[in-house]
């Protein structure tokens, strides 16, 4: 490894005077600071970013802990999160916890053990268990795409009973009188949530509970998605109404239905979550419920930022809870049902 001193005796200059170069370089002669310039680049020097934490107190890395990245969602997050961390002169590391909460604690335990300046986390431990434990470390920490409930800390959320409701209203409005919902792991509380907006927006139409028939999955994936198609198919009598709890999950059945010849939205609307990028590329565009994902990423790293910044002293935890938006598509616009 090349060190700051292999750097200073190529220079011909003092250890002192490469820092300067490093971290003031406006203090040192331009022509001193073109030959620390050269050594670094001749030498291949890279700075020691544990040095350089240990001396200043705190780190510059932020963690984001989400539960799938495969989901294009999570990936508009991180994007929001990353741009505003850069902002900033932060970096982020960027782990899955691939909804599985044991993963979760492991990733938890390395951010303390490299002591993070702070976490973003989309809990997969519905209990909150995990995050209580970290909690304990002093590593601040902000959740998104989760309500902070019985929790002391930010967070950054969308409304998922309003998208439920949202979701299903749109079917209703549409003649059908029976909704399948297809849903993922049952633990999780987005999944609930949407479940809960649903059955409400069947409730103001005077329909009773039953009227929504429930298909769980195992994970939030377009495999899922196609197990779930095969499911609605042995179905008797088949729905005409479908909402997926995400648009993997969406495009999943799409693709069983289109495969098995039922004609989406003629003899079946369907309706997904999530907007993502390729919901509106879908061999028949795809109406979903949209979370604005990279706005949540950015205003839950600026709230972790401010958090853990030189405004620590004053910053009050917040619970910012976003509104989405139905995006109407050709997978929900059949003739309307009597």
């Amino acid at each position: 490894m090349v060190g700051i001193k292999d750097v200073a005796q190529r220079a011909g200059v003092s250890v002192g005077t490469v820092s300067n170069v490093i971290n003031r370089p406006a203090t040192v002669a331009e022509a001193t600071r073109e030959r620390v310039q050269a050594a670094i680049e001749e030498l291949g020097y890279v700075r020691s970013e544990s040095a350089r934490q240990l001396r200043a107190g705190r780190s510059r890395i932020i963690s984001l802990l989400v539960l799938d990245m495969a989901n294009p969602f999570f990936v508009d997050l991180a994007t929001g999160a990353e741009r505003a961390a850069r902002e900033a002169g932060l970096g982020v590391m960027l782990c899955n916890s691939a909804q599985d909460p044991a993963e979760e604690a492991e990733y938890l335990g390395l951010f303390a053990e490299q002591r993070v300046r702070g976490v973003l986390v989309t809990p997969a431990d519905p209990a909150g268990g995990t995050l209580r434990a970290f909690a304990r470390h002093g590593i601040p920490y902000v959740l998104v795409d989760r309500v902070a409930a019985g929790l002391d800390v930010c967070s950054v959320s969308v409304d998922d009973v309003e998208g439920g409701a949202l979701a299903a209203r749109h079917l209703l409005d549409g003649g059908h009188r029976g909704l399948v919902y297809v849903g993922g792991p049952a633990h999780l509380p987005q999944i609930q949530d949407r479940c809960v907006g649903a059955l409400a927006a069947l409730a103001e139409a005077g329909l009773p509970p039953e009227a929504l028939v429930r298909i769980e999955t195992e994970r939030l994936d377009v495999a899922s998605g196609r197990d779930a198609g095969a499911r609605l198919l042995g179905m008797s009598p088949r729905p005409t109404a479908v909402f997926c709890a995400n648009d993997l999950l969406a495009l999943g059945v799409l693709q069983t239905l289109y495969t098995a010849g039922v004609s989406v939205p003629g003899d079946i609307a369907l309706v997904g979550y999530d907007d993502i990028e390729f919901a509106a590329a879908a061999a028949v565009p795809l109406t979903s419920v949209r979370q604005p994902a990279q706005r949540m990423g950015r205003m839950a790293a600026e709230l972790l930022i401010e958090e853990t910044g030189d405004a620590a002293d004053t910053h009050v935890h917040q619970h910012i809870v976003l509104m989405p938006e139905l995006v109407v598509r050709a997978s929900s616009m059949g003739p309307r049902r009597s």
